[in-house]
């Protein structure tokens, strides 16, 4: 058995780390001498890989600031939000916690994170990609930073493909399989392999449902209008995106239990070889190039009306109850400046948001050579993409997708009453207008 993302951050402890914080962004102000204002609380889980980057990004603080620390409390992903909501409600929060951008939103929208827009120099923001930088705010104001993004393209597994002939893949992002060139080669795969080895599998299973927008977007569609509480996909695109969706379980392109709620993630049937290729973030890199014992690669994810992808990854955010916004500021600059940032994102095999490492100067520690897989397709995510996801209700529709979207691929129920389904679940979700 492999150890994947989700059961190696299962087995990480709670971890304390003081070290040292500032940045140029916002210099903190003398305290007084008081112990407790020169320490900010940072609350984040992680792999060993994103672990390592956080501690060595917080020795140079120490280095930079001497007296100014960080208590680093590293915890389980599946007790981290459960964790943050009841340390808010108790009024007991850390000053400074990782957030996904699909959960961003839900936070800025209850008032819950730091307006940062009188705490950072106004600057700060240019250093980021538009993409990123939309990601982060809320009625127009940043609530957090872009700490990294991570998006989809696709694993591929060259023993399997060989074996149905498959040995040209996509060079560039431009040259992305199309709906039916994807078709075409999943057919060639059904047909050469084994009945019990399967074309790809679809990394969309629990949260990961936002990753089958990937498809709406590339259909041309949108599941929200830009006031982010109009549902907008009951329309072509969206019957477009379903069908061909669905059209993965009723041609046996995927295992049946590659479904939206299914307990095994897309990855492990890849690293298992049941599948020859799987839709998968870069964070996947390091464990499978230590694992893995059969030749693989990687390639673009497919495009339709244009290139769409998920924009994965976290945002560094400041809780609205902290009593050191100024350090708290400043711990969110330095984090987030060239060095920091690309040691992280070297170290972990993630993308970075900032403009001077996406155009160039970043390469992974492991398998440097599908770096730029990775950062061109996440080129093809638009800012009005990623406005949507930070819905403040992204939550709740999140739930919508789950459901309507199970019904769809094992349920029965065709495109059009899915999309239908669909745009009633996400107006009741953000108070809009179906």
């Amino acid at each position: 058995m492999h150890i994947t993302r989700r059961t190696l951050l299962a087995g990480l402890g709670a971890v304390t780390l003081p070290v040292a914080l500032a940045g140029c962004g916002f210099v903190p102000q003398d305290t007084g001498g008081q112990a407790d204002a020169d320490t900010l609380t940072f609350t984040t889980w992680g792999t060993d890989a994103e672990l390592a980057g956080f501690r060595t990004a917080i020795r140079g603080f120490q280095r930079a600031y001497p007296g100014r620390k960080v208590a680093l409390n590293a915890v389980p992903y599946e007790q981290m939000f459960t964790n943050i909501d009841a340390q808010l409600q108790a009024g007991n929060p850390p000053d400074v916690f990782r957030v996904p951008y699909y959960s961003f939103g839900a936070y800025a929208g209850r008032g819950q994170l730091l307006d940062l827009s009188r705490s950072l120099n106004a600057g700060v923001g240019d250093r980021f990609t538009a993409t990123a930088w939309a990601a982060v705010q809320s009625d127009g104001r940043p609530f957090g930073v872009p700490h990294h993004t991570d998006t989809s393209a696709i694993l591929v597994n060259t023993d399997l493909m060989e074996q149905a002939g498959v040995t040209e893949l996509p060079r560039s992002v431009d040259e992305a399989w199309t709906w039916d060139e994807l078709g075409d080669v999943a057919d060639r795969l059904r047909g050469a392999l084994p009945d019990d080895v399967y074309p790809f599998a679809y990394n969309w299973q629990g949260n990961g449902v936002t990753r089958w927008l990937s498809l709406l977007f590339q259909a041309g569609g949108a599941f929200l209008d830009a006031d982010q509480k109009t549902p907008a996909i009951d329309s072509a695109a969206g019957r477009r995106a379903v069908s061909f969706a669905q059209r993965f379980f009723e041609e046996r392109w995927v295992p049946a239990n590659d479904s939206i709620k299914s307990a095994t993630y897309a990855s492990d049937t890849w690293y298992r070889q049941r599948v020859a290729m799987v839709w998968s973030g870069a964070f996947q890199i390091p464990d499978a190039a230590q694992t893995l014992d059969f030749p693989w690669t990687a390639t673009y994810a497919p495009r339709q009306e244009r290139g769409g992808s998920d924009f994965g990854g976290n945002a560094l955010v400041a809780t609205a109850q902290t009593t050191k916004p100024d350090l708290a500021a400043s711990f969110l600059d330095f984090i987030t400046r060239r060095p920091q940032m690309q040691d992280f994102c070297e170290r972990a095999s993630l993308l970075p948001t900032r403009r001077d490492l996406v155009d160039g100067g970043l390469r992974f520690r492991v398998r440097p050579e599908l770096t730029r897989t990775f950062v061109d397709q996440a080129s093809v995510i638009q800012p009005e993409d990623v406005a949507q996801v930070a819905s403040p209700d992204m939550a709740s529709i999140i739930t919508v997708l789950q459901n309507g979207l199970e019904d769809a691929f094992v349920g029965g129920a065709g495109a059009r009453e899915t999309v239908a389904t669909l745009q009633r679940g996400i107006a009741a979700a953000t108070g809009g207008r179906a």
